[in-house]
């Protein structure tokens, strides 16, 4: 059986660019590529999710609008249906909404930090992309527990791409 080209594929991300350096980086190949990945990996069915590239400044705007905290961020996200409290650790219910939500994304700070970190922009940005959409689909971090649920599918997720762990301290 042939690959399928992505090309074929119904888009699944309509993107926003704020910052044209988002286009030049590839954010609309990169935030499809990381949809459909998190898709697969969770058997969504059909979903859409919103994607914005932005800058620092306007990634603060939202951060302090939506957030109480007037400083930039890498991502945020906003899911499109409330999710049910579950236990630490369990993986969260699967969202039954084909609009599973939005995320900003800070070119400024994505490249900020990947420099810090040793690793190639697009491996950070699709990261940053992937954590965001788990979000959408009721993942989060608030306690270790959840923590960690969330980290193992990121690591899953991004390995089928060929990402390497973004958890691991780069060798010095």
């Amino acid at each position: 059986m042939a690959e399928t080209d992505i090309g074929e594929l119904p888009e699944i991300v309509d993107i926003v660019i704020e910052d044209d350096r988002w286009e030049d980086a590839g954010l609309p190949a990169m935030a499809e590529r990381a949809a459909r990945a998190v898709g697969e990996w969770l058997e969504l069915g059909e979903f859409q999710i919103v994607v914005m590239g932005c800058d620092d400044a306007r990634i603060a705007a939202l951060n302090a609008e939506f957030r109480g905290k007037p400083k930039p961020t890498n991502v945020l996200s906003w899911p499109a249906i409330e999710f049910e409290p579950r236990a630490p650790g369990t993986r969260p219910e699967l969202p039954e909404a084909e609009e599973l939500g939005d995320i900003a994304i800070s070119y400024d700070t994505c490249l900020r930090e990947a420099k810090a970190q040793g690793k190639p922009f697009e491996h950070h940005a699709t990261h940053l992309l992937v954590h965001a959409i788990l979000h959408l689909a009721g993942y989060d971090h608030v306690d270790d527990e959840d923590a960690e649920t969330m980290e193992d599918a990121e690591r899953s997720i991004l390995g089928k791409l060929g990402i390497p762990d973004p958890y691991l301290e780069p060798e010095t």
